[in-house]
């Protein structure tokens, strides 16, 4: 019997995660083993700095540096991630494989709606660009800096005395904490981050895992991995990253083109650029690619130019 070994970090988010892309593979291939490994992250440790000082510290992204390492060390043979978390190149030696399927990629108000905040309301997120496009609809709102996991996040809504927190519908869902949700937040006026919903799938690129990499190819989902290819190329020329005011969303249309939004914020929701284009479904980069230079055309270098400086000041 063959074993692999299944890494992710420690939060019952990823362990659910794992679960739910382990669940067709074992199915289909019952001789085969995985067994699940914890790996503690640089974000999972420090819970307080921002995220952008922590990815300074670690030197690479606050939730996948350390999983990486374990990764080409050989410690684990695959590592499962929350897709928006990584960044958008592979360290050499890595590459992603197809996720399956996607879950909700909006964001969701839990604690109210928009319309039952009240003026002045004091709202939890710890992500810059939620932070944007809050203020963005509701330049009245007080942003409160929250981060860690879910539940706990939740419960900030009656620990920390917040009218309402912004979360992933994704997580929530996995977790099984649909009641949670207050409101669902529009796609036109809320992108969500590069990747959101999707599993990253990260595995090494030498021949020993090239057993390993035809297995989890069978439960891949080609739609997807054009949607958020598309999403991501738009970020990488973006220059941009997990703590920088950039949504994006791709969607797969019924005649099999593919069409992608793309949305760039300042910190404080005053100036914001979008547009959307469509293109074939097989040339994912291209499209992202091609959104991304009309938004730099439009003036996104120098929203995000002044992002990174605001942040760096923080």
């Amino acid at each position: 019997m063959v074993q692999y070994l299944v890494g992710s970090r420690a939060s019952n988010l990823a362990k659910a995660q794992v679960r739910e892309y382990l669940r067709p593979l074992r199915e289909r291939f019952p001789d085969t083993t995985f067994t699940h490994r914890v790996i503690l992250e640089g974000g999972d440790k420090d819970r307080k700095s921002l995220l952008s000082s922590v990815s300074a510290v670690s030197g690479g992204s606050a939730f996948s540096t350390e999983q990486e390492a374990a990764l080409l060390r050989g410690d684990v043979d695959v590592i499962v991630h929350s897709l928006k978390d990584l960044p958008t190149a592979n360290p050499s030696g890595l590459m992603l494989l197809p996720p399956p399927g996607r879950e909700d990629v909006r964001d969701a108000l839990c604690g109210s709606t928009l319309a039952g905040l009240r003026k002045g309301a004091k709202v939890g997120t710890g992500s810059p660009r939620r932070i944007a496009q809050l203020l963005a609809v509701r330049p009245d709102l007080v942003i409160v800096p929250i981060r860690g996991n879910v539940p706990p996040r939740l419960r900030k809504i009656e620990t920390e005395g917040l009218d309402a927190v912004v979360l992933a519908a994704a997580g929530l869902r996995r977790l099984g904490l649909d009641g949670a949700i207050g409101e669902m937040l529009p796609l036109d006026l809320f992108p969500p981050s590069p990747g959101q919903g999707a599993l990253g799938i990260q595995v090494r690129t030498d021949e020993s895992s090239a057993h390993l990499r035809e297995i989890l190819s069978t439960v891949g989902n080609a739609a997807v991995d054009a949607e958020i290819r598309a999403e991501r190329t738009l970020l990488a020329e973006l220059h941009g990253g997990c703590s920088v005011p950039v949504g994006a969303y791709g969607e797969t249309l019924p005649d099999g083109t593919l069409r992608l939004f793309g949305q760039v914020s300042s910190l404080d929701g005053t100036e914001q650029i979008s547009g959307t284009l469509t293109g074939p479904s097989a040339e994912p980069d291209k499209l992202g690619a091609a959104l991304a230079a009309e938004l730099i055309d439009r003036g996104a270098h120098s929203i995000l130019d002044a992002v990174r400086a605001g942040l760096a000041a923080r």
